[in-house]
Order: structure tokens, then sequence, then C-alpha cells
């Protein structure tokens, strides 16, 4: 079995070449589709800016057990007196500074750390699924419009085909070599004929728009793909990689240790906590303070400062501690289940992945026999019509057989490529970081989750948020339109 970083390296050879991040403008190539959408599509940076706030739940957890200052002041003005109060005060100003450090709070702190930082490592790996499930849907994409443009440059072709033999029926039944039934016949197929190929464009012009959707341009002179090398030989294979590497799965068992963790934190509302504590605390009467002795004065000012340890002990909370334990416990067996649900979704999945994939390569073979004998078997039909011993119905049939097995050769195609990367994207080898992409290209979760684990200050915002995507309004609206004849 070929390890990790072998695969990665062919499969990087196949798609990606050197430089994925650097194509030219025109997305004409499989590898430059993917670097567009890797860069622009609104999926993936709508993702990783999620991703970024789901690491700011570290320093938010760990928040709780670092120090607390702050600071009050006040000003007051006493507009009304009792007559009978002739030392109270007019006026007042007073100052406050506050220092709290917890010491012990029951192993909250320390799990809801343990909880945010699996959360962190379930996000990083639903990046990545994020970017395969991307990378799949743009490979589908890209073959779409190329199996679309194919059936619709088919269609055009057998409806000059159909033209020339209604133009050739007409004058043999002019010199009374056919009947009128031939004529009809011929005028029946190339109204179906228009039809199909009327239909084929409305599919491409919704492939093409897709493409646009994911892209984010429009299509280009896409060049056929290049081929998936090292594609599982048995399912069972093809399962064992996946439930090493799939991301989802990865992100749906750190999702489970949060929940663990979280049932901890919810279990230590019952404990005590002990917290040092300082501070300090001055005011001035501002000369308004009065003795009432004539003749005595008195300080205006006032200091005090105090420093201690504070003992929490919950001894009544009416409940919610047990509540707020069963809810996490609760939430803990889901997030179990669930776990266990994704795992089988994936099992499914890659099994059917490579079943799909298998019966579109039997079917590429068997679509190629059949172009091939249909092919010959019209040119037979044909050869036998000019002496007579073949109607012009049995050759709109061989044509409409030889259109209908060209139409499966290239869907057989578009799908055995699509089930393969999608095979590949169930195992977990189908992103960026499989693509063969040079580090300093790729997208680094890690780097802002190591930015901000442990900033501890009040004033470090981000700047302001702008859009990365790209928009596609300006994009012209596609048409039907192909390049020229394009053949099986």
């Amino acid at each position: 079995m070929i390890n990790r970083r072998a695969r990665a390296l062919l499969l990087a050879t196949a798609l990606f070449g050197t430089a994925l991040l650097a194509g030219p403008a025109s997305a004409d190539t499989l590898r430059e589709a993917l670097a567009k959408a890797y860069r622009s599509n609104p999926t993936l940076t709508g993702a990783r800016a999620g991703q970024r706030a789901t690491d700011e739940g570290v320093p938010i957890a760990r928040a709780r057990g670092l120090p607390s200052a702050n600071a009050t002041a006040s000003y007051s003005e006493d507009f009304v007196r009792s007559a009978l109060n002739f030392t109270s005060p007019a006026r007042s100003a007073g100052a406050a500074v506050n220092l709290t450090v917890p010491i012990y709070s029951g192993g909250a702190v320390r799990n809801g750390i343990k909880a945010a930082d699996a959360r962190v490592s379930a996000g990083q790996a639903n990046l990545r699924d994020t970017e395969a499930t991307l990378f799949a849907n743009v490979v589908a994409a890209y073959m779409d419009v190329i199996r679309d443009q194919a059936i619709v440059s088919l269609n055009q072709q057998n409806l000059q085909v159909l033209n020339v033999n209604l133009e050739a029926t007409r004058d043999r039944f002019q010199v009374g070599d056919l009947t009128r039934t031939d004529v009809a016949q011929s005028q029946a197929r190339l109204s179906e004929a228009r039809s199909q190929l009327e239909s084929a464009q409305a599919t491409l012009i919704n492939s093409r728009e897709t493409y646009v959707r994911l892209v984010g341009e429009p299509a280009v002179a896409l060049e056929p793909p290049p081929p998936l090398p090292n594609l599982p030989q048995s399912p069972d294979t093809a399962v064992t990689v996946a439930l090493d590497n799939n991301p989802a799965l990865l992100a749906a068992q750190r999702r489970r240790d949060a929940a663990r963790f979280d049932t901890s934190v919810a279990r230590a509302a019952r404990a005590p906590t002990i917290a040092a504590v300082s501070g300090y605390n001055y005011q001035n009467f501002l000369g308004s303070l009065s003795s009432g002795v004539p003749g005595l004065d008195i300080t205006q000012t006032s200091k005090t400062a105090q420093a201690g340890v504070q003992l929490t002990i919950p001894l009544f909370q009416g409940g919610l501690p047990t509540a707020q334990v069963r809810r996490a416990q609760a939430l803990e067996s889901q997030s179990i289940e669930q776990t266990i649900e994704v795992e089988r979704n994936i099992v499914a999945q890659t099994r059917a992945s490579y079943a799909s994939w298998r019966a579109s390569n039997e079917l590429i073979v068997s679509s190629q026999a059949a172009v091939d004998a249909n092919t010959l078997s019209l040119e037979g039909v044909r050869a036998e019509n000019s002496v007579g011993n073949r109607t012009i119905l049995d050759i709109l049939n061989a044509e409409q057989e030889l259109l209908n097995s060209q139409v499966n050769l290239v869907s057989a195609r578009r799908n055995s490529y699509v089930a393969g990367f999608s095979l590949l994207a169930a195992m977990g080898q189908a992103e960026a970081r499989d693509l063969g992409l040079d580090a300093g290209a790729l997208y680094d979760p890690t780097q802002n989750y190591r930015r901000v684990r442990n900033d501890i200050w009040d004033f470090h915002d981000d700047p302001k948020p702008a859009p990365v995507a790209t928009r596609t309004v300006d994009t012209p609206a596609q048409t039907p339109s192909v390049m020229g004849p394009t053949q099986p």
C-alpha cells in the first residue's frame, strides 16, 4: 500500500504540476479552475473566517483564569441636605482600583480551555472537509461542462446529418424512388433532433453557470483532465484509509472530546472557588466636609487599601448545577452518536464512490464498444440502403443508436472521473495539502490560532472585515455555443 506522502506527491504531479496558484488568467485546465476556487470561493473563504471565530474560543476560555483589574471614578454633588446635618459634605469625588486573581475554580477554566482547543481542532478538520467538498464540486462542474459541450456538439452533428438525410430523401421522393412516408419519417426525426439539441444546450448553460458559481469565472476552452493516480484496489482498502484520514470523521471525534470537557466544566459549578483580591480607594470631599465645630478643620480626603483571599462555597443554587451537568451529559451522548453516524456515512460514501467508479470504468469499455459497433452498423445500413435492402427508417434508427452510444460514452467518462475524485475526497486525500501546493501559498488555519491563543490584551482588534471572495454579477450570461465539433 502506497503511503500518504507518496499518494500526495503522485496526485500533485497529476493534477497540479508545480504552481497551482500561479496559473494564467483564463481557467482552461483543471489545475487553474481548482486554484481559482481555492483562492476566492465564498464557501471556502467564509469557512476560513468561521474558523478564525472558533479560534477565539481559546483565549475567551483562558481569560476566566487570568487576573482582572478595574478602576472606577465618581463625582457627586448634594443639591439638597438636611438642615440638621451640619457635617454632611456638599460634594465628593472618589476613585478605586480593584484586582482579582483566580486561584482555584474547580477545574472549570482548565477543562474550558481543553474544550475550546478540541473545538479548534474540529473546526480545522471541518475546514479540510470544506476544501475537499469544494474541490469535488469543482471537478464535477468542470467535467459537466466538458460532457455537455460534447453532447451539444454531437447533437449538432446529428442535426446536420439529419438535414442532409432529409434533403436526400426529398430528392429521391421527387424521382419516385421513395414514398411520402419516408419523407415524413425523416422530418419527424429531424424535429426530435432539434428538441434534443435545445435540451442539451440548456443543460450546457446550466453547467457553465454552475462552473462560474464555483470557480468565479466562465469556463474557457477546458482541457481534458489528467488521470487520477493511485485509486484503491478494493473497497476495504478505501474504507480503511477513509476511517484514518477523512476530515469529517476527525471533526466529529474532536467535537465528541469537546463535549466531554464541557461536562467537566459543568461539574465545576458545584466546587468552591478561591481568588486573591486587593483594592485601593481614594475619596476627596473637595473642602465641603465640615466638623460642625467653629474653627476646627478636618481632613477632606480618605484613603484605604486592602488585600486578602476570597473563598466562595456554593451551598444551594436551586438545582442549577445538576441541570447543567445533565444537559452536558446529554450533549456528550449526542456527540457520541453523531460520531457513529458520521462514520457510517463515510463508510457508505466510500463504498458507493468506489462502486460508482468501477462501474463507470466498465461502462466506458462497453460504451466504446457500442460506439465502434454502431459506427460500423450505420455504414453497413447506408450501404445496404443504396442497393434497396434497407429503408430510410433503418438509417434513422442506426444514426440515433450511434448518437446514444456516443452520449453514453461521454457521460461514462465524466462519471468515472467524478466518482474517482469523490473516492479520493472520501479517503481524505483530495484536499489542498494533498495536491502538492507550496506551503507558502496555502491558507494555514493554525497560523491565526497561534496568533490569538495567548493574546491577553484588551485592545488588539483585527482590521475591518473586507470581502475576499470574488463576485460573479459582472460575468456574462453563459451561452450554449461550443468551439467546434467534439467527438468522445
